[in-house]
């Protein structure tokens, strides 16, 4: 079992979950798109040269390959882009993998602004909405190495399809090895004004971070990292909800078909709560740095302070 807290960057943690997996059971398999060298998935592929393919830039024949290799009693994990993962390979993953009872892990790297300098080609806002199309499909975007590495474990006990949403670049180590259970968020901190929900490991440090500037001006804030997009933990999110009666959701994509617009439509059928949200809104991307497009895009610590304190008043 890998030490991830030595680990440096989030790829890192993907592959030493997968690295795992592969010591642990023969019919994990190992599918990129030409992007070995991005995720790392090379050190796959040197400790089970039998079981990793090479698939090329053809992201939509990788998933086709990898149906078949699920159709054979294997179980692959699959590696590109969030951008190409998403809509390039959508039909297949609805029709190949979803409509014809297959397992596969598709694992969309550099979600959102996290693209950086490949710019608004290379920016999947609408990754989760599509997937959440396809039934029976679980997504996640963890926070931290730990809970990537633990819920990648988790992901392939369900023998079901799966989205893996995560940035390549950055890490965070926020969590205790096991800490994280697949279709149950994370309270990191209580409290009884709002409730602020967030995912992922850009979003999810900036909350972090809004929070104790929040209790410096006397608002007290319940933040959940919501790690599992789908299944959604709707037991968590409706308990505070119901406490705080005001809901502050932040998202690296769009509204639409997103998690906020996810939780406002199971929230608004059972009780009175008021809501805001940051998202990317109705814009493509862009080419920039990560501070440019958190600028840009309003994923900023002050943003968030501010929308809380708009929602509250």
């Amino acid at each position: 079992m890998t030490d991830t807290s030595s680990l440096t960057n989030m790829k890192d943690a993907v592959m030493a979950a997968i690295i795992d997996l592969g010591k642990e059971h023969d019919d994990v398999v190992m599918l990129d798109s030409d992007l070995a060298s991005c995720l790392g998935s090379n050190a796959f592929k040197e400790k089970f040269p039998n079981r990793f393919f090479n698939c090329g830039i053809a992201e939509a024949n990788m998933i086709g390959v990898g149906a078949g290799l699920s159709s054979m009693g294997f179980t692959p994990f699959a590696h590109t882009f969030g951008c190409f993962a998403s809509r390039r390979d959508y039909d297949q993953m609805f029709i190949s993998i979803g409509y014809a009872g297959q397992t596969l892990h598709l694992i969309g790297t550099d979600p959102g602004v996290t693209a950086q300098y490949n710019g608004g080609t290379h920016m999947p806002f609408e990754d989760i909405a599509l997937m959440r199309q396809i039934p029976g499909l679980t997504i996640v975007e963890p926070s931290d190495a730990e809970s990537c590495y633990d819920l990648i474990k988790q992901i392939y006990d369900t023998k079901r399809p799966s989205y893996i949403r995560v940035n390549r670049k950055g890490i965070e180590h926020r969590y205790k090895r096991g800490e994280a259970v697949l279709g149950k968020g994370i309270v990191l901190n209580e409290g009884k004004d709002l409730t602020i929900v967030a995912t992922g490991a850009l979003l999810v440090s900036k909350a972090v971070e809004a929070i104790q500037i929040l209790k410096s001006k006397g608002i007290d804030a319940t933040l959940i990292d919501l790690h599992t997009i789908r299944p959604l933990d709707t037991g968590l999110i409706e308990k505070y909800a119901t406490k705080t009666k005001k809901v502050l959701v932040l998202e690296n994509g769009r509204y639409c078909g997103g998690i906020g617009e996810m939780i406002a439509g199971y929230l608004t059928q059972r009780i009175d709560v008021r809501m805001s949200f940051i998202n990317v809104g109705e814009q493509f991307g862009e080419v920039g740095n990560i501070d440019y497009l958190c600028n840009t895009f309003g994923f900023t610590v002050d943003n968030i302070v501010s929308k809380a304190i708009a929602l509250i008043k």
